[in-house]
């Protein structure tokens, strides 16, 4: 059963304080390194339930007066065309649509970094669109031995030999569309740059997960490992924070490595480090504002088994190695977690078993479940979001809310003119056939009324559903996970 335990306008009001008070630390000028989603992050909504996908975004628009933004993009990403996994775009149209999100949200991009440099043809074409659009590009290049020499570093050859980045406002965020981007160089080749100019400017980190001010061993913590398996990223207690404090905090195994050479490039720079531990360099409030311990741990171990069947199924389309999957299971061992404490699951799997084709459970936000069989007119998922929408609105199984006279026409439109083979309905044009139907029937629009009610549902089907059904189910807000197997036998599924 889903249950708030995270207070969201409580972390909005701390975490923007906090920003002006390491803003102040600095004499007036900060670069805030931005790591995870500034908006959409929907792992930190399922894991701090309460936690609004937005929080981050919302949170600067209160700072935006003083902010602007600079999005790096490492320029051997454009080369490769690397690609969002979440998104499913190339880092360069990202890059755009984070300009045009942050735009929308009245904040101030100022420029884009092209990091590790090199004048690749897509580079170059990727840098002359930019430029074309009006927006200011800079290079950065790539340093020889770094991090390790930090003589060189911190260098006109080194940090020097970037090029200084114009900017005009007291907080400075650098973000990008994905890890490796090169944040923290940014950030800090602009300091040794700003020192050179005569001004005191700052550098600190916003990093979501691990919470610093949590067990180490705490669903949340342990489900970031889980969503990071590809990266490798190891919790740990901060060694350095221990010993200049004598408390515990937690922090991640990257952080921990490169704080030494991070306090010796900021020595070189400023000729003293501000901060004692990777951990002093964090702002993240999130620890501070959860209010329900419980809901918050259950709704991270719900996380941790839907990063499992994810990497499973993964691994089933060819996408990821037994390592990072073992890792999960490891993570789950240690923390007893079983995929059984998640109901839909075997509610999914028994209804498979009875029927004999493939089936789907859903566990409502009230904690009512619901499922969905396969049949001529509609596909499991089609069928429990069907169901499922009933129970929200009370109406009566046995009652039709899609009228026939829709359904018909669009199952012949998909057999007769689009060439598909299997006329059953997907969800989205489950929803689209409803939505229709409601304009001359009220129990259709008691259902449609009642989709909103679908949000912080956690669904699962016994096999993998197509692309169209994952995207339908993540609009809508449902939790999804699958078996790892297909319905059919065939070598291609689009």
């Amino acid at each position: 059963m889903y249950r708030i335990g995270f207070d969201n306008n409580k972390y909005l009001k701390l975490q923007s304080e906090k920003i002006k008070e390491r803003i102040a630390q600095f004499g007036g000028k900060l670069y805030l390194e931005f790591g995870g989603k500034l908006f959409d992050d929907y792992h930190a909504s399922r894991v701090l339930p309460g936690f609004e996908p937005d929080s981050k975004i919302r949170m600067l628009t209160e700072l935006k007066d003083q902010a602007e933004i600079i999005i790096a993009v490492n320029s051997a990403d454009i080369e490769k065309n690397k690609v969002r996994g979440d998104l499913g775009i190339t880092y360069d149209l990202d890059v755009l649509r984070l300009i045009d999100a942050f735009r929308g949200f009245g904040l101030y991009v100022g420029s884009v970094v092209l990091t590790r440099y090199d004048s690749s043809s897509a580079v170059e074409g990727f840098k002359n669109k930019l430029e074309a659009l009006g927006i200011k590009v800079y290079k950065h290049y790539a340093i020889k031995n770094y991090p390790y020499d930090i003589d060189y570093i911190v260098s006109d050859e080194g940090y020097g030999q970037n090029e200084y980045i114009e900017t005009e406002r007291s907080l400075v965020v650098v973000t990008a569309p994905g890890p490796g981007s090169g944040k923290m160089a940014t950030c800090l080749s602009q300091i040794y740059h700003e020192h050179k100019r005569g001004v005191n400017a700052g550098y600190a980190k916003f990093e979501t997960f691990p919470i610093w001010n949590i067990p180490l061993s705490h669903p949340v913590n342990v489900a970031y490992e889980a969503a990071t398996a590809d990266l490798n990223d190891i919790n740990m207690i901060d060694p350095f924070h221990l010993e200049a404090y004598g408390t515990t905090a937690v922090n991640y195994n990257r952080d921990v490595e490169i704080f030494p050479v991070l306090r010796a490039m900021y020595e070189g720079i400023m000729g003293e480090c501000p901060y004692k531990s990777p951990t002093d360099m964090g702002v993240n409030m999130a620890g501070n504002c959860i209010f329900d311990d419980e809901a918050v741990k259950e709704s991270a171990n719900n996380e941790i088994i839907r990063r499992y069947y994810n990497a499973l199924c993964q691994q089933r389309k060819g996408n990821m190695c037994d390592e990072e999957i073992n890792k999960i299971k490891l993570l789950m061992n240690q923390s007893s977690i079983n995929a059984k404490q998640r109901k839909c699951i075997q509610a999914a799997l028994d209804r498979a078993e009875e029927t004999g084709a493939p089936a789907a459970a859903i566990e409502l936000p009230d904690g009512r479940i619901v499922t969905g069989k396969t049949s001529s007119l509609l596909g499991a998922s089609s069928a429990v979001l069907v169901n499922a929408i009933k129970v929200l609105a009370g109406i009566d199984k046995e009652i039709d809310i899609i009228s026939h006279e829709v359904l018909e026409p669009v199952q012949r439109l998909k057999i007769e003119n689009l060439g598909n083979h299997n006329p059953r309905l997907h969800t989205d044009e489950v929803l689209i056939a409803l939505a229709i139907t409601a304009a001359k029937d009220e129990t259709a629009k008691r259902a449609m009324d009642a989709i909103e009610g679908l949000k912080n549902a956690e669904l699962h089907s016994s096999v993998i559903l197509s692309p169209v059904d994952v995207a339908t189910f993540r609009k809508l807000g449902v939790q999804l996970t699958c078996e790892p197997v297909y319905q059919t036998k065939k070598l291609f599924h689009g």
